[in-house]
């Protein structure tokens, strides 16, 4: 019984995008962290190899003016991963948006946020499957 149903769960999967969507607001950050280009840059990098996903490109800026901050986007062959911080407020979102049955975005996000190390966040999921295709 346990066999038929791994198989049937196994062909659904098959049959359709499995889409995973982490998206999270993050509070009283490290400042000297989410100031440092090459330390998110290297954050995204290693968040995107503990997701199990392929990073195709990854692209920083740096932003000036009263609110400036730093912004870390990193194309994955499974979709994203986007770090956007504002140093003058401690506060960063991060966006761990992976495709694919066998990525693990609750992985990198984890890893993100040991990195930042909030003292407080609000963390929201968004399942993005498409439907099972029959």
């Amino acid at each position: 019984m346990q066999k038929a149903f791994e198989a049937k769960q196994s062909l659904m999967e098959e049959n359709r995008v499995v889409g995973k969507h982490i998206y999270a607001n993050l509070y009283g950050c490290d400042v000297n962290v989410i100031s440092d280009e090459k330390k998110l840059s290297d954050i995204v990098k290693e968040a995107a190899k503990l997701a199990k996903a392929v990073l195709y490109e990854l692209k920083v800026w740096k932003f000036g003016g009263d609110k400036g901050g730093v912004s870390v986007i990193g194309l994955v062959l499974e979709s994203h991963i986007a770090i956007h911080t504002w140093p003058k407020y401690e506060y960063a979102t991060v966006d761990v948006y992976t495709c694919g049955a066998h990525t693990d975005p609750w992985c990198a996000f984890k890893y993100i946020v040991s990195q930042l190390k909030p003292k407080n966040m609000s963390v929201n999921y968004a399942d993005r499957s498409s439907p099972v295709i029959t």
